[in-house]
């Protein structure tokens, strides 16, 4: 059974917007099919959260024009300080709808690496972005919001990097919000070719204290043979929105994809983080950090499913609530029959600072092969006495002492972020928001 859905848009304002922004025609005709989709497809349904009657399909306005940037400089403090002035060679900035800056190497585009918005990706790539897009990760008739964000696109990113190509400096991603009737439905492809290797890493900045529109985000990664990708991102979207976010990858054979999250929204998020293991030796590593206040609503999937043989699957999530906040933790190991000697491991830990808060950690394996290893381990508890009269035996405050503690908490996926402006940015966010 289907809700009738009250959406902003008609499918002749999709047509247009397709045509406003020059789109290829196959991208015009692709949206009007996934808008056609909408109604019939059903909600995705996260374990032990209901959102029925969560907002995600009302907005003021689908797309704003903002300004560009000639240069860094002319970036707001906060977002300058993510990027090393020595380092500017590979970087690209939506403001807002706005593809607004981008900036790769000489020696980059000389070996055929591509950095560039979405809108364009479409006409000058048109043959690699339709392999791409929605077809082996995340899918139109998923649910209702995989079929919204074909539908609505307004922004996004596309990354790709030949094979044999080694990009050694990080590819770094801004998608800049600062206007409060803006909505992101932005989708991120990134493409690592046979024998390439890339470090990835997007920050969603907002420098408004309420949004009203939504944001509706989605990410597909692709490794080919024996390639290697970091992916790291650091949300920071405020109160106002209803989130979704999809990120999901696909390997193959004996590549390593790593996710390094840091998912530090103010406002009530849905967030999926998949990944198929379908190449035989692939490896997926899953690192993600939570942290709720106020009275949002979260809830966060992540799933690895092993299809090839010698597969890796690690999941770590730890989070931290306070205030009365909700966190579901539902991580999903799975190995599917004849994905011989895989191994899916995963361990969520979720810290309560607050009497009203609430957390769940959900480890789930699914395991329909014998020769395969598997585990979990999931804990929700307060901050351990025991630790902070140690600590606070040393002369530490009550106040220094929880917060040495949450950081050391959280520090296995901080430390994963390669570039100290973010890795700095995702340390003080932390800090403001369980302070």
């Amino acid at each position: 059974m289907t809700v009738e859905t009250k959406l902003a848009l008609t499918e002749q304002d999709v047509r247009s917007f397709s045509k406003k922004m020059n789109e290829a025609a196959w991208m015009t005709d692709f949206r009007a099919d996934a808008f056609a989709k909408v109604e019939q497809l059903p909600m995705p349904k996260p374990d032990k959260t209901r959102i029925d009657r969560w907002n995600f399909t009302e907005f003021p306005i689908h797309s704003v024009e903002s300004s560009v940037y000639a240069s860094l400089d002319e970036l707001p403090e906060e977002a300058r300080a993510l990027f090393d002035a020595n380092h500017q060679g590979n970087i690209y900035i939506q403001h807002n709808n706005t593809p607004a800056y981008v900036s790769l190497s000489d020696d980059l585009k000389a070996k055929g690496v591509i950095l560039t918005d979405i809108f364009t990706a479409t006409r000058e790539h048109a043959d690699l972005v339709k392999k791409y897009y929605m077809t082996d990760g995340v899918k139109v008739n998923d649910h209702k919001l995989t079929a919204l964000n074909a539908a609505f696109m307004n922004g996004g990113v596309f990354v790709y990097v030949p094979k044999n190509v080694v990009v050694e400096e990080p590819i770094q991603v801004l998608f800049l919000h600062d206007n409060e009737e803006a909505s992101l439905f932005n989708h991120v492809i990134v493409v690592a070719e046979a024998n390439s290797s890339l470090t990835y890493i997007e920050n969603y900045m907002s420098t408004v204290s309420e949004a009203r529109g939504q944001a509706n985000i989605v990410a597909e990664v692709f490794t080919g043979a024996n390639a290697q990708v970091t992916y790291g991102a650091v949300d920071m979207l405020p109160t106002g929105f209803t989130t979704f976010v999809s990120r999901r990858g696909v390997t193959g054979r004996d590549s390593r994809l790593n996710w390094a999250l840091g998912l530090m929204n103010d406002c009530d998020t849905i967030a999926e983080n998949i990944t198929h293991l379908v190449g035989d030796g692939s490896h997926c590593d899953m690192k993600t950090v939570v942290v709720g206040r106020g009275k949002q609503r979260q809830n966060f999937t992540t799933e690895i499913i092993s299809f090839g043989k010698n597969t890796n699957g690690m999941i770590l999530k730890h989070g931290v609530v306070k205030d009365e906040s909700t966190a579901i933790f539902n991580g999903i190991g799975k190995i599917v029959q004849g994905a011989t000697g895989s191994n899916a491991e995963q361990e969520s830990r979720m810290l309560i600072l607050s009497p009203r808060a609430r957390a769940d950690a959900n480890p789930v394996l699914l395991i329909a092969e014998d020769e395969v290893t598997a585990g979990h381990a999931a804990s929700v508890g307060r901050v351990d006495p025991l630790e902070m009269f140690y600590l606070m035996s040393r002369g530490i405050s009550k106040e220094e002492a929880e917060r040495l503690i949450i950081h050391g908490f959280l520090a296995p996926v901080v430390d994963q972020l390669k570039v100290e402006g973010v890795k700095k940015l995702l340390t003080e966010v932390i800090e403001r928001k369980v302070r």
